[in-house]
């Protein structure tokens, strides 16, 4: 006697449906192999996404792309690239076939000027690190030194309310020996001044924020706001004794 099998004509689908996505799977692998070393798909374009401070061709020339790259060749070694540029937070980039790439770059934020040894202005991020930015793209407050103190308030008041960053001129460490509270912040708004603690919070910067926008809307002239203490801040129509 003898017996054959037969498949059930689902299992006989599922079955063809799996070649088929095999057969995908092995040609979606193998393409970019292939069409690596088709002169078509050379990269002839290159379009740079969120370039606002970092030197165009600098970026360019990160990449270190040989003329016959193509845009099947490995993007995350390219992005890889440009993660190690000084100002690059992070990147990524993006196939455009035919001919083209397309390269997005998050750059580190910029919080204030510093001169360096020669006296020259430089940018600093949030931890007093230089940048290598052009300083005709910049609009930040200058700081004496990249302080740490100071850099760091910056950047909590750029986070949490950039209307009162940028309208912040300077910024300094208070001096202790002048009986001004050393290790504090000094913030020069034109003719204001506001005072935080290096720790300070949103929840400080915002109520800071809240008063200097009340006084203004009333047209009650003031000179200092005063944040440094819990649950309150201080309105002086004059300088402490000792400010700057």
């Amino acid at each position: 006697m003898t017996w054959r099998f037969r498949m059930p004509r689902a299992s006989r689908k599922v079955l063809a449906w799996a070649g088929v996505v095999m057969a995908v799977i092995l040609l979606w692998t193998a393409a970019p192999l292939a069409l690596r070393r088709v002169a078509f798909f050379r990269v002839r374009q290159v379009e740079l996404v969120g370039i606002r401070y970092l030197d165009a061709d600098r970026v360019l020339a990160a990449l270190q792309m040989s003329p016959r790259a193509s845009v099947f060749d490995d993007t995350e070694v390219l992005a890889e690239r440009l993660r190690r540029l000084e100002g690059v937070a992070d990147a990524s980039v993006i196939r455009r076939p035919p001919a083209s790439l397309k390269v997005i770059v998050r750059e580190v934020e910029p919080v204030a000027l510093v001169a360096n040894q020669r006296g020259a202005l430089g940018a600093v991020d949030a931890e007093g690190q230089s940048l290598p930015y052009e300083l005709g793209t910049l609009d930040l407050p200058v700081v004496p030194a990249a302080d740490g103190a100071v850099v760091g308030v910056l950047a909590r008041v750029q986070a949490y309310d950039p209307s009162l960053y940028q309208a912040i001129d300077a910024a300094r460490r208070m001096d202790a020996q002048r009986g001004e509270g050393g290790g504090d912040v000094q913030l020069e708004l034109g003719t204001h001044r506001v005072l935080l603690g290096p720790n300070a919070g949103p929840e400080v910067i915002q109520a800071v924020m809240l008063v200097a926008r009340d006084l203004a809307a009333n047209a009650r002239p003031y000179t200092e706001l005063d944040g440094r203490y819990a649950g309150q801040v201080i309105v002086r129509r004059r300088p402490r004794n000792g400010s700057a």
